[in-house]
């Protein structure tokens, strides 16, 4: 990595964070030169508009997200034991291994559902890849026969999905001490509704 990657890394770190508690909008050149110190020319010139910046941004935190959920849950065997690290793995990733302020992917979805452009559109693509690989994990708990034969994989997904999402919230927002307990509870119900 060449010394203006390893710049660019680093500005992106932390410009992650700084989407994850402010949003993708208060993300703007001037902002992320204020934070880190670099001039505003010096950044302009790694992304040359906001929209490439948060577009960049975005990207890192579908990098660290795969890094952090998906390659290590692919430690686990194929099967149930997969799908339960994905769910531990996403969990640790809304409170201790992803951005500080918590999931960017989330709070980018929440921003740029009613927008249009390229920030939308890689941040649509991410997410169905996510939605797939929760359905594709399921598919192999099908095949390894823990999971039923008749199971709609796609629902599992949204289902595992709106699991999350109310765990971050409950987590996040209402900082709600129970929230880990009551995900796994409702990941249980999920698992014993799959199951065979």
């Amino acid at each position: 990595m060449t010394k203006g990657e390893e710049t660019k890394a680093a500005v992106l770190s932390e410009a992650l964070d700084m989407a994850s508690i402010e949003g993708f909008e208060g993300l703007s050149i001037g902002a992320l030169a204020a934070r880190t110190g670099m001039s505003k020319s010096g950044l302009f010139a790694h992304f040359g508009s906001k929209e490439q910046l948060q577009l960049a941004t975005l990207q890192t935190g579908v990098s660290r997200f795969t890094e952090v959920v998906i390659d290590r849950a692919l430690q686990a065997p194929r099967g149930l034991g997969r799908v339960q690290a994905l769910f531990e793995n996403w969990l640790e990733w809304a409170t201790k291994l992803g951005p500080s302020g918590g999931c960017v992917l989330l709070a980018a979805s929440v921003e740029w559902d009613d927008k249009e452009g390229p920030v939308r559109d890689y941040l649509v693509k991410a997410q169905n890849n996510w939605l797939a690989v929760l359905a594709g994990a399921a598919k192999r708990a099908v095949g390894t026969k823990e999971f039923r034969e008749d199971l709609d994989c796609e629902l599992f997904a949204n289902e595992l999905n709106a699991t999350y999402l109310n765990f971050h919230m409950a987590t996040r927002l209402l900082r709600d001490p129970k929230a880990r307990d009551r995900a796994r509870q409702a990941f249980a119900r999920l698992l014993e509704d799959a199951r065979c």
